[in-house]
């Protein structure tokens, strides 16, 4: 599958983007992982959004990405989504890969953190990063936070 990557700050967005950005994030993280959370948390606005796109036009991968001093002291990658149909495609891994790019390319090359479920461990593992906390409860859902140095 030949995914599209676009990435656009939050001033740069469409409405039709920033409703697919919604969307998508609504079917993962509220439908499919069944958490009432708020989404909607006012970091959007100071994100750079990395969205994929199959051949059909439809968002089926999304990350935000922050410089450090944002989301934590070190750059972040949150908010990472990957549309059902697409799942075990590898665009995972293509939106992972593209949103360590866009940081070093955006902000520079330094170290990422991020709030990884805990059980994407050894998804997150394969890009470089290591736990660096104690298990914690997000929503009721047990995360880590993991750390990627800044010279891989």
């Amino acid at each position: 599958m030949e995914i599209k990557w676009i990435i656009k700050s939050y001033q740069s967005l469409s409405t039709d983007e920033l409703y697919a950005i919604l969307q998508l994030r609504a079917k993962v993280f509220v439908v499919e992982q069944n958490c009432n959370y708020l989404d909607l948390d006012g970091y959007d606005k100071e994100a750079f959004h990395v969205m994929g796109y199959d051949e059909k036009g439809n968002l089926v991968a999304v990350t935000r990405i922050f410089d450090k001093g944002i989301s934590y002291d070190e750059a972040a990658i949150g908010r990472v989504a990957t549309a059902h149909d697409v799942r075990k495609l590898g665009i995972g891994k293509e939106l992972m890969r593209e949103s360590i790019e866009a940081i070093n390319n955006i902000f520079g090359k330094q170290a990422i953190k991020i709030g990884a479920q805990l059980y994407l461990q050894r998804f997150y593992e394969s890009f470089g990063f290591k736990q660096v906390s104690d298990m914690y409860l997000e929503d009721d859902i047990p995360h880590i936070k993991m750390l990627r140095e800044a010279d891989q």
